[in-house]
């Protein structure tokens, strides 16, 4: 092998591994502290919207909720009202399959009785 051949493949494995440990370090998470100051407003603005969620809910906890509507009575288990029809089942006519079937008795064999030529 040429020693220009050597020289550029040195060269383009030392490229391809200086391009690995930039993409390994932005996958890592290595350069997070550049958006530090972007992602501690979006935190500090989730925080209080949170704040004033929980200071609604605390205000409806206090507060007595609304009484509930009255329960309708129910009728008597032998009321016509609960009682519903019979349910009866017919089951459909059967449906009757008749396959053919050839047996030893119905002639097919004509060949064994007399001879096997065309008349």
């Amino acid at each position: 092998m040429k020693r220009v051949h050597i020289i550029t493949v040195a060269l383009l494995l030392g490229v391809a591994a200086v391009l690995g440990v930039v993409a390994a370090s932005r996958t890592a998470g290595v350069g997070a502290a550049s958006h530090s100051t972007s992602s501690n407003a979006a935190v500090a603005a989730r925080a209080q919207r949170l704040d004033r969620v929980e200071v609604a809910l605390r205000k409806a906890l206090r507060d007595r909720p609304p009484a509930l509507p009255r329960v309708p009575p129910v009728p008597p288990a032998g009321s016509p009202a609960t009682t519903s029809a019979a349910v009866v089942y017919r089951r459909p006519a059967p449906i009757v399959v008749l396959k053919h079937a050839s047996h030893r008795d119905d002639g097919g064999d004509r060949e064994a009785e007399g001879g096997g030529g065309s008349d």
